[in-house]
C-alpha cells in the first residue's frame, strides 16, 4: 500500500486531497499518519496492505472502545488497540436502573468525555458515566423524520439528547426531561453545542413531575416505559402519538392503559435489535384515536 506520512493534526485535511486514497484506511502510528495514495500520485512509502480486521466486535464512541459481553481476554484488548488505536478502552457489564447508570470497567487508558458525531448532530459524552447505545442509530434518524415543525413533543427519558437532538433539529418543540444529573449535564451542553436552545426545554428530574400541558408526540426511550404510561397518557389527546421502547411485546399493557385514559388507539411494533436470547428490542407507535365514550 502506498502512502504518505503527514502530522496527526493534518490528517483530516489530507483525506480530502485528489491524491488520497478514499477506498483505503488511514491509521496513525507512533505520531505519524499515513494515508494511502491513489495510483498515478507520488506517495513517500510503499507499505504492506494492512489485514482486515477479525477480531472481537466493538464500538467506537468518539475515541473510545467499548465491548460488551463476555468479559473480554487481554489479548482481545490488544487486537483492538493495535487496529484502532482507541485512548481507552472500556467493558460495559450492565445498564442499570432508571438513570441507566454504565456498569464499566477499564482496560486501557482513562475514560474522559468524546464528541460523537451522528447523522450531522454530534454528542459529548463520557461513556464510563452515561450510556450510549450505538445500536439505536436508524431509530434515532427515524425520530428526526417523523416530526413535523412545530410540534410540541415530550422526550420522557431524554438521557444526553438521543432523540431530541433530531426531533429538535427537526423543527420540533422538545421537552427534554432527564432524572441523572450527569446525563443532563451533557443534554444541556449537546442542545447548546448542536445550536437548538431555542427549540429545547431540558428539566432535570421525574419525568411524571415535569409533564405539563398536552403534547403532540411522547417519547417513551426506557424499557420500563410500559409502567409510565398512564402518567404519558395525562398529557395526551386524539391524535397524540406515543413511541414506547420496550423488551418484548408491551401490547397488552398499551391497551389496558389507553382504555383506562378512555382512549381508542392504533399499534404499529417495529424490532430494534436483538437484546438476548428471544428478547428483542421494539418500539411501539401508538397512535391516540378519539376518547371513548363511557356507558
Amino acid at each position: 500500500m502506498r502512502v504518505r506520512k503527514v502530522s496527526p493534526g493534518d490528517l483530516a485535511a489530507a483525506v480530502r486531497e485528489a491524491w488520497a486514497d478514499p477506498c483505503r484506511r488511514p491509521y496513525v502510528e507512533g505520531g505519524v499518519a499515513y494515508v494511502p495514495v491513489r495510483d498515478g500520485w507520488p506517495a513517500d512509502l510503499d507499505l504492506p496492505e494492512r489485514q482486515p480486521y477479525r477480531g472481537r466486535p466493538f464500538q467506537m464512541i468518539g475515541d473510545t472502545a467499548v465491548l460488551h459481553g463476555a468479559r473480554p481476554t487481554p489479548a482481545e484488548v490488544e487486537e483492538i488497540l493495535a487496529w484502532r488505536r482507541p485512548a481507552c478502552v472500556l467493558y460495559l457489564r450492565t445498564i442499570d436502573g432508571v438513570k441507566r447508570l454504565p456498569g464499566v470497567e477499564v482496560l486501557h487508558g482513562e475514560p474522559h468525555p468524546v464528541r460523537n458525531h451522528e447523522n450531522g448532530l454530534c454528542y459529548w459524552l463520557n461513556p464510563a458515566e452515561v450510556m450510549f447505545a450505538q445500536g439505536n442509530l436508524e431509530e434515532r434518524a427515524r425520530m428526526g423524520r417523523a416530526v413535523r415543525p412545530g410540534e410540541r413533543v415530550a422526550d420522557m427519558f431524554a438521557g444526553i439528547g438521543y432523540f431530541t437532538l433530531p426531533m429538535a433539529a427537526a423543527g420540533a418543540s422538545v421537552h427534554a426531561l432527564e432524572i441523572n444529573p450527569v446525563s443532563f449535564g451533557y443534554l444541556r451542553r449537546n442542545v447548546e453545542e448542536n445550536g437548538l436552545d431555542g427549540r429545547v426545554g431540558p428539566e432535570c428530574g421525574d419525568c411524571r413531575d415535569l409533564l405539563f400541558g398536552t403534547y403532540d408526540r411522547i417519547v417513551m426511550g426506557h424499557f420500563e416505559a410500559p409502567s409510565f404510561l398512564p402518567d404519558a397518557l395525562a398529557h395526551a389527546g386524539p391524535g397524540t402519538v406515543l413511541h414506547l421502547h420496550a423488551l418484548g411485546d408491551a401490547g397488552a399493557a398499551i391497551d389496558t392503559a389507553t382504555a383506562a385514559a378512555g382512549f381508542s388507539a392504533s399499534v404499529a411494533t417495529r424490532k430494534v435489535k436483538k437484546y438476548g436470547p428471544h428478547i428483542w428490542h421494539v418500539v411501539h407507535d401508538v397512535v391516540l384515536d378519539e376518547r371513548r365514550t363511557k356507558a
